[in-house]
């Protein structure tokens, strides 16, 4: 099948920022409302034929799921389906919390699917070709945190500091100290923003030092969680805005990937189950 005829997939991830300052203006904040699990629908008018190919591949992409188990890479590869194949993959799979795209080295699209631990990752090309388009199993796909390694730097001298900074050298210090000392599977270190007692000028200098860079996560719980990776190796911006996009809580997380974009081994387990009672219904509409 030609790439160039293929119908989008539509990964809802949007551009993000640092974040901004919140307003002096009294405001009741809203009620956070947690998103739960609501199986997907299969499309209408679409073929008996192409319905049934699709309960066969999941069918068999699930037996290797439980063989291989969480951290085991299951792969599905997409690209060459036919289009009604490709239209019921993507109605059947949903969209869950997490969804994420990197801007270099390479573009990668990246949407937990309604099954958590189950992710649909796309690679486009410069002329908006998907040149990549597979299923794969894990906490978060691996892409995201190689695109952090491959353009972040392992170090990354001081800044100058404006007139007006209050703990922004210290705040620095420790950023670098823990980034240096940071290993595969360390918890993470987390700089609370919101309750340190920061100025202006230390925000400023900052989020121009560490910068916005090619990595964005949106994870959707409790309101909106965006992480952002900086130009230091292993630290990222967490920041969670209120249903009203209000920034609610300011954080660094010196870690390999914060824990609030990652499936967990439980969110594994259930979706197993709720894939196997999905192609169970599948197999009765056919």
């Amino acid at each position: 099948m030609n790439p160039s005829t293929m119908r989008p997939f539509p990964i809802s991830v949007v551009a993000m920022g640092p974040g901004s300052q919140e307003t002096d203006e009294a405001a009741y904040m809203p009620m956070p409302r947690m998103e739960t699990f609501s199986a997907p629908r299969l499309p209408d008018n679409v073929s008996p034929e192409a319905v049934a190919a699709v309960g066969e591949m999941l069918g068999a992409y699930v037996e290797r799921m439980e063989m291989r188990g969480f951290n085991g890479d299951a792969e599905l590869n997409l690209l060459e389906l036919r289009p009604s194949v490709r239209e019921v993959i993507n109605q059947s799979l949903g969209f869950g919390e997490v969804s994420a795209f990197t801007t270099a080295p390479r573009h990668w699209r990246v949407q937990e699917t309604a099954f958590a631990g189950l992710w649909r990752v796309l690679e486009v090309a410069e002329n908006g070709q998907f040149v990549i388009d597979r299923l794969e199993t894990g906490p978060i796909p691996a892409v995201l945190g190689d695109a952090m390694r491959s353009v972040a730097g392992t170090e990354l001298p001081a800044p100058a500091y404006p007139a007006g900074v209050m703990n922004a050298p210290a705040l620095v210090e420790e950023i670098r100290l823990q980034a240096a000392a940071c290993k595969p599977g360390d918890a993470p270190h987390v700089i609370n923003l919101t309750l340190l007692p920061v100025s202006d000028e230390d925000l400023d200098t900052l989020y121009h030092w560490l910068g916005h860079r090619e990595i964005s996560i949106l994870s959707r719980g409790y309101g909106n969680c965006r992480i952002t990776s900086t130009r230091l190796q292993n630290v990222w911006w967490v920041q969670y805005f209120n249903s009203m996009d209000t920034l609610i809580l300011n954080s660094i997380e010196i870690v390999g990937m914060p824990e609030v974009a990652l499936a967990s081994d439980e969110d594994f387990a259930d979706s197993i189950e709720r894939l196997r009672e999905y192609l169970d219904m599948m197999v009765d509409t056919v």
